[in-house]
């Protein structure tokens, strides 16, 4: 069990007004995203058929819950990890013009998460897609992306300060952008997480960008699915990737926090180019990937925002259990209890 205890611990907000902030918080950050990004809400999946191939495989070592379907010859059903590869099919089914994109409020189960100060069962996204033009398929269009996501998370941040002056606004104004190779190269005797942890401390909020693809000691950063984020293309300085995610320092937890992922999507030949990498071509032949194959699907970015990571962020919490609903070990429960941390 992994557990973060910061000193003198005290949450700065009761049970009542948390759940009060909690409404807020969503609330605003929704309606700034859609405006910010030009984003029409529409209703999400809870589960998808697993022959369909749309359920996100995130790094491919997560079983996703599965179950049968008794009124339709017991086909086999998966609640959703995530809805990358959903939401690209429903710019084209919506009809949604370039420039313009969806969003949506996930609810997934991740059984395979290692329980921690970060990490949930349950996982709560704003999961969104923006449809784009193939010239916008570059580095300079994803951090134009990643700033105006950024923005919202500063304006809902001044926001709660506004209404609990306690929760005084720690994220710098501006994001520092740097690829996960040249993060490597500054300090290639740390761990992935122990470099997203000097880099955040040191700026305050980054957008890290290359992952998925292998670094100079033949390891990717953080491993992505094949299928839906891009991150095989080379750019102009001759790195790879055309995704990223942003990452605070927690000054509560006094470590690196992940709010977001995302990505300008692949395209057919990228498509066929990771999987062949991975060796899962024989997804060519599910539903999702005949239709980007067959030219339907159009050309994409898009990412998900944690809720409750996020949350924890702007009420000041040391625990994700202390925003949101789920199951943890009775020992983890014990302990925070008796360090003042109280899990819903």
């Amino acid at each position: 069990m992994r557990l973060i205890i910061p000193d003198n611990y005290e949450s700065l907000l009761g049970l009542k007004q948390t759940e009060t902030a909690l409404k807020l918080m969503k609330e605003h950050f929704e309606i700034g995203l859609s405006s910010e990004m030009r984003l029409r809400r529409v209703t999400a999946p809870l589960f998808v058929l697993a022959a369909s191939g749309l359920n996100d495989n995130l790094r491919g070592i997560e079983e996703p819950i599965g179950f049968k379907i008794k009124d339709m010859r017991n086909m086999d059903a998966e609640v959703v990890q995530s809805l990358a590869k959903w939401k690209r099919m429903m710019l084209r089914d919506y009809d949604i013009e370039t420039g313009n994109g969806i969003y949506t409020d996930m609810n997934a189960l991740r059984p395979d998460e290692e329980l921690d100060n970060l990490h949930s069962i349950y996982v709560d996204q704003w999961d969104w897609e923006r449809a784009i033009s193939r010239e916008d398929r570059t580095i300079d269009y994803l951090k134009t992306v990643a700033r105006q996501i950024y923005a919202t998370i500063r304006r809902t941040e001044y926001y709660l300060f506004t209404l609990y002056p306690q929760l005084r606004p720690v994220l710098p104004q501006e994001m520092t952008f740097i690829h996960a190779e040249e993060l490597y190269e500054m300090y290639p005797d740390l761990s992935a997480r122990e470099r997203e942890d000097k880099i955040t401390e040191k700026y305050g909020a980054v957008f890290l960008m290359g992952i998925g693809a292998d670094l100079p000691d033949g390891k990717p950063h953080d491993r992505r699915a094949p299928d839906y984020d891009d991150w095989t293309t080379e750019t102009e300085k001759g790195f790879k990737g055309l995704n990223g995610d942003i990452i605070i320092w927690n000054s509560v937890l006094e470590c690196a926090c992940e709010l977001t992922s995302m990505g300008i999507r692949v395209d057919h030949e990228e498509l066929v180019r990771q999987l062949e990498i991975t060796g899962d071509q024989e997804r060519l032949e599910l539903l999702f990937h005949r239709r980007l194959m067959d030219g339907e699907l159009p050309s994409a970015i898009g990412g998900g925002i944690g809720q409750s990571r996020t949350a924890m962020v702007y009420l000041k919490k040391a625990h994700i259990g202390e925003v949101q609903s789920a199951i943890w070990p009775g020992e983890m429960v014990d302990h925070c209890r008796k360090c003042g941390i109280r899990l819903i």
